[in-house]
């Protein structure tokens, strides 16, 4: 399955190979990583693992995450989108998972909610899941503020990797009501 998401001013995709240089310059920022509890990286070889992982959850699961683009300039700024977790995370299995990271030259100008709100918007629609997750960081307060931009709600703390994180989510039933108030 091909994905094409057009938003007002993003296009999610999936991930292509000319997308490999830009995700390094992302993740080569130290700000970027200020609460994901890892290491910016030095080289490319060291995010190659990661973004054929990405490439082939399309084929695994039928969903990952998507290249998001600046409609205007037609550059890259980072991933978001769905994921389906295969793996335990808080007590947790199969679900999927709401999230995005952006090139902190972006940040600060709605992409993230945009982002976010095509990719509720496709999982309730189009994959019809019944609820959708979003972690973040407890003091990452820009992240909590997209998910609660976009309608999910605080559910617990959990510890993951030795750091304190919020679980959120929005059940379709919520999503399709908050839709109505729009």
């Amino acid at each position: 399955m091909r994905y094409h998401i057009e938003t007002e001013r993003l296009i999610l995709r999936e991930l292509r190979d000319s997308d490999l240089k830009d995700w390094f310059e992302m993740d080569s920022d130290p700000e970027v990583h200020r609460y994901l509890g890892n290491q910016p990286v030095n080289d490319i070889e060291q995010i190659e693992g990661a973004f054929q992982s990405i490439r082939q959850q399309y084929e695994s699961n039928g969903i990952g995450r998507w290249a998001t683009i600046e409609k205007s300039s037609g550059k890259f700024i980072g991933w978001s989108g769905l994921k389906l977790v295969r793996e335990v995370e808080n007590n947790h299995i199969d679900y999927y998972d709401v999230g995005y990271r952006l090139n902190p030259k972006y940040w600060g100008k709605g992409y993230a909610t945009e982002s976010c709100r095509a990719a509720l918007d496709f999982g309730f629609t189009t994959l019809n899941v019944l609820e959708i997750i979003g972690s973040v960081h407890e003091e990452n307060k820009a992240s909590r503020s997209v998910l609660e931009k976009c309608g999910l709600r605080f559910v617990e703390q959990f510890m993951w990797n030795d750091v304190r994180c919020d679980w959120m989510k929005i059940t379709r039933e919520e999503w399709q009501m908050q839709r109505t108030l729009l």
